[in-house]
């Protein structure tokens, strides 16, 4: 409610003070943002502390996304009998005392988490001091973190269906407005236009993250003759150091063909594509479902097959194929992503069914999960 200052005048009360936790990825750290921002629309008084590692992406694009970051020591569960294992017990100790400075220090009234080492001890801190969790996971496989910050809230959103977590809605995936607001049709030109591409062309577009995938530089590299044979003109975001080359070492280049290393505002790529040719982080389907692109999807081939997950709703509903990394070669993409990508009418039904799976209001949705429960400790006296 207002209050007066000494000159009568009313002043807003102040908004509530929530903490962020979670980082090591950019899986982690875009949703972590996108739920900040929300949050201060939606409670423009608000306090936001991000709580990641010294060690981790966040580091840097938290600051740099004007957002203050607190740490605390990483503390990885070693997965096999070793010293590490020894020390954990005393290295947890250390990580959450630290989470419950950070807490206390902030007068937190609600911790969100978002998966990441960061989060066990910060969910236990917040469980110890009586701060209220708000959890929100971002792949069909939960993380260890969030299984655990699920079993001390019923605040979980989640951003697949599929996802097995306690007490988890599915909410969609937190992404920046600038993605999520898309229109891909009134975009389309400009986009092209900036990007150095023919704006009447049939658009491919490459990536396979900031790290870029040697698997789909080296089956492009070699395709693209063909791609250019078939009328294609192709955006080739290779990673960054990871540059092609020819065997004079220039910059390798061919008629209907563009490489970067990396794109800052992916919006721009989205709008230029007809169709993407990507791997499948929780992140890129949800995008790309959100804005209504139609996809091939080369899962990553090491972890735990999560990726392959992800895609699996995309993939069932037709709007999108996949490819094991191993079968994703020259003959492949001639047989099957050439055809694709001269069938206009089968790319704008791929595109319509994308576009029914995805979800555009995710960070609202979380900042009013957030609000509401900040609102309860307040109204409780429960906050650190």
């Amino acid at each position: 409610m207002p209050h007066e200052d000494p000159s009568g005048t009313p002043v807003p009360a102040p908004g509530p003070s929530v903490v962020l936790a979670g980082g090591g990825t950019a899986g982690h750290i875009s949703p972590l943002l996108a739920i900040a921002r929300a949050v201060l629309e939606a409670a423009p008084g608000a306090k936001v502390l991000a709580v990641g590692t010294a060690a981790g992406m966040e580091s840097r694009i938290v600051p740099e996304a004007g957002f203050e970051l607190a740490v605390i020591d990483r503390v990885p569960f070693p997965r096999r009998p070793s010293a590490d294992l020894l020390r954990l017990p005393g290295r947890f100790a250390r990580a959450l005392r630290q989470s419950e400075a950070i807490l206390r220090g902030a007068g937190a009234d609600v911790l969100v988490g978002v998966g990441g080492y960061v989060c066990t001890p910060m969910y236990l801190a917040a469980r110890r001091l009586g701060v209220p969790i708000v959890v929100h996971e971002a792949n069909t496989r939960a993380g260890l973190a969030n299984r655990v910050g699920a079993l001390l809230t019923h605040r979980v959103g989640k951003a697949f269906p599929d996802t097995r977590l306690r007490h988890a809605r599915t909410v969609g995936m937190p992404m920046r407005r600038e993605v999520s607001g898309l229109d891909r049709a009134a975009a389309r030109a400009a986009a092209r236009a900036d990007l150095g591409l023919d704006p009447a062309k049939t658009t491919l577009v490459v990536t396979g993250g900031s790290l870029g995938a040697a698997s789909l530089n080296r089956t492009v590299a070699a395709s693209l003759e063909a791609l250019d044979r078939a009328g294609v003109q192709t955006l080739h975001i290779t990673g960054r150091g990871k540059t092609l080359t020819d065997a004079s070492g220039a910059p390798l280049s061919a008629p209907g063909y563009r490489q970067i290393e990396f794109i800052d505002a992916m919006e721009a790529a989205y709008a230029a594509a007809d169709l993407i040719l990507c791997r499948s982080g929780a992140g890129t389907v949800c995008e790309v479902a959100a804005v209504g692109l139609p996809a091939v999807f080369v899962p990553l081939p090491i972890g735990n097959g999560e990726q392959a997950l992800n895609a699996r709703g995309l993939v069932q509903a037709g709007a999108a194929l996949l490819v094991k990394d191993a079968d994703f070669t020259p003959e492949w993409l001639a047989d099957q992503v050439l055809p694709l990508l001269a069938d206009p009418a089968r790319l704008a039904e791929m595109s319509r069914r994308a576009a029914r799976l995805g979800v555009r209001d995710a960070d609202r949705t979380m900042a009013a999960m957030v609000v509401e429960a900040a609102a309860a400790a307040l109204q409780e006296g429960t906050h650190a």
